[in-house]
């Protein structure tokens, strides 16, 4: 039977390729009594890289001995260095606290209110920061708090360190971009590294910018998309989480094509969330390693 999210732990490595490794990891698991519920391995051949995912049972019920997370910790230090390993370790047990970042388009906030009530994030939502006041009435329905913080060009970094002051108070350890139509500054993308992810209403790397849209009907293209990533300091290109596309035809109008956009950007940024709180992405350069 798998373990519940709660009750397992994930190892996330990145390290140069090389031998011996799979067998250091698994043996030291194996040493510590641990019970494998899933693992996972992807090679670059050209980067020289080595990408793992481990996830075991914590044993915490079920008639399992409790596996000791803070003595494999410390024994698994010295592998780390040996093998130059950047090494992430996560308990289930610990949920990641996510902040919402909205402005006027509220669907891709709804459906991850929705998405989150039902069960299907595992984490803790403790509030919604938006630039307008259009998200408050659903946030005020599925109980979370909202705050309205309005930016300008001569606010911008006044609104900004508001912001920082309640995400710090919320102990949030992810936002979530969700059609927040605000370029970040380049220290708050700083202050949160690879901890921002954002929905682009477009299949990135085309039609970048604010109307991609109306730029694929000028254009004529017969598939529209949209993208996950997360955020870096250089607009729409830090590394891609998911993309997903539909098909559009000569009879589709702009708001055709707006209505087809908006059920991509609910899914791929609801995926890219739900993997990112599953500790199933590894970030390297410019790219990504989804585990499956």
């Amino acid at each position: 039977m798998k373990a519940r999210k709660n009750d397992s732990a994930v190892l996330l490595i990145t390290c140069p390729d090389q031998k011996g490794l799979v067998a250091a990891v698994s043996g030291e698991l194996y040493r510590f009594g641990a019970n494998i519920i899933h693992a996972d391995q992807h090679q670059d051949h050209d980067a020289g890289l080595f990408f793992m995912r481990v996830e075991w049972s914590l044993g915490n019920g079920g008639g399992e001995a409790a596996f000791d997370i803070q003595a494999f910790s410390e024994a698994f230090a010295p592998i780390a260095a040996r093998f130059g390993m950047d090494s992430q370790l996560h308990v289930g047990t610990i949920r990641p606290r996510v902040a919402i970042f909205v402005s006027q388009h509220l669907h891709c906030l709804a459906d991850l209110l929705h998405r989150h009530q039902m069960g299907e994030l595992d984490c803790e939502i403790p509030l919604i920061i938006s630039n307008h006041t259009d998200g408050e009435a659903l946030a005020r329905f599925y109980g979370i708090p909202f705050h309205s913080i309005p930016l300008a060009a001569a606010n911008k970094a006044e609104g900004e360190a508001r912001q920082f002051a309640l995400l710090e108070s919320a102990g949030v350890d992810l936002i979530v971009l969700a059609r927040y139509m605000q370029i970040l500054s380049p220290e708050f993308v700083r202050r949160y590294p690879a901890s921002v992810i954002n929905v682009h209403h477009s299949f990135l790397p085309a039609f970048i910018g604010a109307r991609p849209y109306h730029a694929a009907y000028t254009r004529g293209v017969k598939l529209i998309g949209a993208t996950s990533h997360y955020v870096t300091e250089e607009l729409d290109d830090g590394p891609i989480i998911e993309q997903d596309v539909t098909r559009i035809s000569h009879r589709d109008q702009v708001q055709d094509l707006i209505a087809k956009g908006r059920d991509l950007e609910r899914v791929v940024l609801s995926r890219a969330v739900r993997w990112h709180l599953d500790r199933r992405i590894l970030r390297y350069g410019n790219k990504t390693v989804i585990f499956d």
